[in-house]
């Protein structure tokens, strides 16, 4: 087992104080990143026919997919005696809606799982969710107590503000993303003034947010502040 120092982890919602670390280190990751080309004129379709009379058409770029990571990771407590599921029970959770993501209303349906991204050393990939999960026990006492386990992961690019590559978690991107802890009395046209100069730049932070309720901002939460586009 690798030291502290060099175990992969999965960050949470981009919070460098909500890490888990990998038991065991994965020995590959699958990046998969796509674009889309197209023939047709109107860039509706990602056709790319043969055209009677015709020779090779030029390519119309339609757009980025948004981008994989595929990995498997392994977990033995054999050594421990605990039960595997003390470390896969923690990832397994990332799954389910974060009551604490701003803007997350029960009643109105609104909700979603927190993102994670991936880290190892100087890398770290995009945001992402955890688009399917696939948990694998291997191994088990002479009680019938899991000790031994194997997960696919793969995760979905969440959205482009940063990339897959040598980086570190808080800098290093293009388009850098800040963050906010909503402090108790905090409003949202208070928080663009503090970030922005703007109070009435809020919307944009709802966006980010996926915020339905200015008003329903609760202490403690998170929230994403993006850079406004100059």
């Amino acid at each position: 087992m690798a030291g502290k120092d060099q175990n992969a982890y999965l960050l949470i919602n981009g919070d460098l104080r909500k890490k888990i670390p990998c038991l065991f280190n994965p020995t590959e990751l699958s990046l998969t990143l796509t674009n889309r080309w197209g023939s047709g004129a109107d860039g509706d379709t990602d056709k790319s026919e043969a055209v009677p009379g015709k020779g090779v058409q030029t390519l119309n770029f339609q757009g980025s997919q948004n981008g994989t990571l595929d990995l498997t990771l392994f977990f033995d407590t054999t050594a421990e005696g605990v039960e595997v599921t003390k470390y896969t029970s923690q990832i397994v959770a990332l799954m389910d809606i974060d009551p604490k993501i701003a803007g997350t209303n029960a009643k109105r349906r609104v909700g979603r799982p927190p993102t994670v991204q991936f880290g190892w050393g100087t890398m770290t990939s995009f945001p992402s969710v955890i688009e399917s999960l696939t948990l694998k026990f291997t191994y088990f006492s002479s009680k019938g107590v899991p000790l031994r386990a194997t997960m696919q992961l793969s995760l979905k690019q969440y959205s482009a503000a940063r990339s897959y590559g040598p980086q570190n978690p808080t800098s290093g991107t293009p388009e850098p993303h800040r963050l906010h802890r909503v402090q108790p009395g905090e409003t949202l046209d208070r928080i663009s003034a503090q970030h922005f100069g703007d109070s009435t730049r809020w919307r944009v932070i709802a966006e980010a947010n996926a915020i339905e309720d200015p008003l329903s901002l609760r202490p403690g939460s998170q929230l994403t502040i993006p850079k406004l586009d100059t």
